[in-house]
């Protein structure tokens, strides 16, 4: 079994995500992309796969703090809002789980915290 857990380490919801994963006994790997960064591909597939609406958290300061032409642009051109979204990785929604389950031969994309789901995925 092979999982990535993306996000920001100091994230509360992310904190609630680490002990899911350990108390369900799962191994994983943390990208810390506020210190790592994250590339374009990788968006560019969370986005094919979830939409942008999944991806980009607009209920963040940091997207409040965008200037509206910034915004409208993001809301009317998804290569804007993902090349915002690698400058300013706080947008990305949190946490994105990403890997493979080989024991039940699967691949997973989660974005966003939800025990349940988180229950019924690695249970």
């Amino acid at each position: 079994m092979t999982i990535t857990i993306y996000g920001i380490k100091s994230c509360s919801t992310m904190k609630k995500a680490f002990t899911k994963l350990d108390d369900l006994g799962i191994s994983y790997d943390f990208h810390d992309y506020k210190k790592q960064g994250i590339d374009k591909e990788t968006i560019q597939r969370w986005v094919d796969s979830l939409g942008i609406d999944k991806v980009l958290n607009k209920r963040g300061t940091t997207w409040r703090k965008l200037d509206d032409s910034q915004k409208q642009e993001a809301d009317s051109d998804v290569d804007k809002a993902i090349d915002l979204l690698v400058e300013n990785t706080s947008m990305i929604k949190r946490p994105i789980v990403e890997g493979e389950l080989t024991d039940k031969n699967r691949i997973i994309l989660l974005c966003g915290y939800d025990e349940a789901e988180f229950d019924k995925v690695f249970s």
